[in-house]
């Protein structure tokens, strides 16, 4: 049945939509108990306010901590209108109902993410508040709660339909909302704690988020999905502003994070990746974003097509139309020109966006990955290798190779294992993911190099005089001896295999160099 609303307290530390709602409740006949600041921003909108110390009789104490957690405002809040025993309580207490709630929390996390000292995010840990939420939610069978601004036009809705009175389908909507805030609130500190702590798998963890996006679909269209905000300030796809094109969708998301972590292990020089199904199909570096686009494009044409472009550089005009040629589904950019916007204009569907920055690669963090009835969480993998790689074969690595072996190390990183990148040039020739044997990434690695110099009109195979990394340890000769079949000139790899001596032998027989980088990346 519906519940008329007849007493409202609100305590809120957001004050937008405040006092359209406050107007709105007073024209409805409706009592308001309030709090401090929100006290204040209610009667300068001109409206009647009682403060909760007037109906608790008890002055708010230490600096505010301790003003709404008194038994006339929970027993308000918590009593059942149907049952005899607390009506009882009620009258024998001098307790009066309180229909609808409206709270919204200190600021702990955006305190968090401004850098303030310990002290000062421990003081923005809302203790009445959440109390409040909680108890207004589990009575919701009788209580509204509202713990958003953004719910504020469908509570004046609901009550201009139902006469000042909202139904019971419309509380259990806001309830199960706000326990979902409290969770996510509570899931905030304990995180930060944690951190603070230098803890980072504590006995029970919780993990919370902000529903961004509810998606057509997932990573297929019979799978039901949505996209969540963790709060973490870090520039990506989560941050970004999206300046056109479609929605993205579920498989662009993943994408387009994918792309954006990649070339932000590049700092030095303009990069550019082209990616798809997180694999990249062309990475590269040079003296301008065209350049490097032009040569990530080169390695793999045919598999660009309906990818994900990201660049570690503001977009320029030059560059947006060379892009604009080509069908992708998103661009990712720390920021562009307005040139470079209109060029990109062109393709009113491609989705654009924009940062305002870069990710940190080094910077510490986890990765979670959903089990049946679990998770794993691991440290995000935040460095390429351990330390300086170390020279393991008679011949030294030239420096033009040592450059390029470094580049291909890297994008290694982020190719799904087993991983095999073939690079010259500081661009990628070749690239072998996702295989069962290590042999068979290096073999399509080298396929994908004859191809691309198929497609340029070229005569002989970009893997020639090549580099060529691989995420793990060569644990036969073989993968090894594919490379040099390929045309490689000098290897990366992590070592740390039985069979060592034997891949470096190996290596030596054929003239090749070979470093070991002591570090290994696979991704799965």
């Amino acid at each position: 049945m519906t519940t008329p609303i007849k007493r409202a307290l609100i305590s809120v530390s957001d004050k937008a939509g405040l006092d359209e709602l406050g107007k709105f409740l007073t024209e409805c006949g409706v009592e308001i108990l309030s709090t401090g600041g929100t006290a204040k921003a209610l009667r300068d909108a001109g409206l009647a306010v009682k403060d909760v110390s007037d109906e608790t009789g008890f002055s708010e104490i230490m600096d505010g901590r301790v003003k709404t957690l008194h038994p006339k405002i929970h027993g308000g809040l918590l009593a059942r209108r149907d049952d005899a025993g607390h009506q009882q309580a009620m009258e024998k207490n001098a307790i009066g109902p309180i229909d609808l709630l409206v709270v919204n929390l200190y600021p702990f996390e955006s305190t968090v993410q401004s850098g303030a000292g310990f002290d000062d995010c421990i003081e923005n840990i809302d203790i009445g508040g959440p109390a409040l939420i909680r108890a207004a939610a589990k009575n919701h069978a009788f209580v509204t709660v509202v713990v958003d601004p953004a719910d504020y036009p469908r509570l004046i809705d609901e009550m201009k339909t139902g006469k000042c009175a909202t139904t019971p389908e419309f509380r259990a909507q806001l309830a199960a909302r706000a326990f979902g805030r409290t969770g996510v609130y509570d899931a905030a500190i304990s995180g930060w704690f944690s951190a603070e702590l230098n803890e980072p798998f504590p006995p029970r963890i919780a993990f919370g988020g902000e529903r961004r996006q509810v998606m057509r679909y997932g990573e297929n269209p019979h799978q039901e999905a949505a996209f969540y905000a963790t709060g973490e300030n870090r520039p990506g796809v989560t941050t970004a502003e999206q300046v056109q094109g479609k929605e993205l969708s579920f498989n662009n998301l993943g994408d387009t994070d994918a792309a954006f972590e990649l070339v932000a292990e590049f700092t030095d020089r303009p990069a550019c990746a082209i990616i798809k199904h997180t694999n990249p199909c062309g990475v590269a570096l040079d003296d301008t974003l065209a350049r490097a686009y032009a040569k990530a494009l080169a390695c793999d044409t045919e598999s660009a097509f309906g990818g994900i472009i990201a660049v570690n550089r503001r977009l320029d005009a030059a560059t947006a139309e060379e892009i604009a040629k080509l069908f992708c589904e998103a661009v990712i950019a720390p920021g562009a020109d307005d040139d470079a916007l209109k060029a990109l204009a062109k393709k009113k569907n491609l989705r654009v966006l924009l940062t305002g920055g870069m990710p940190d690669p080094a910077a510490p963090g986890t990765t979670m990955r959903g089990l049946s009835g679990g998770f794993l969480l691991q440290g995000r993998d935040n460095a390429v290798t351990d330390g300086e790689p170390k020279v393991v074969t008679k011949r030294q690595p030239t420096e033009a190779e040592f450059k390029d072996l470094r580049f291909a190390f890297t994008i290694a990183k982020h190719v799904k294992s087993n991983a095999i990148v073939y690079a010259k040039g500081l661009a990628t020739v070749g690239v072998g993911a996702g295989q069962m044997s290590r042999v068979n990434s290096s073999r399509i690695a080298a396929w994908k190099a004859e191809d691309a110099v198929r497609v340029a009109g070229q005569p002989e195979s970009w893997a020639k005089d090549s580099v060529v990394a691989s995420d793990a340890f060569f644990p036969f000769a073989d993968g090894l001896l594919a490379a040099v079949e390929a045309g490689a000139t000098a290897v990366i790899q992590p070592g740390g295999s039985i069979r060592d001596e034997e891949v470096i032998k190996a290596a030596d027989d054929a003239g090749l160099a070979m470093v070991f980088t002591g570090m290994r990346h696979f991704r799965h």
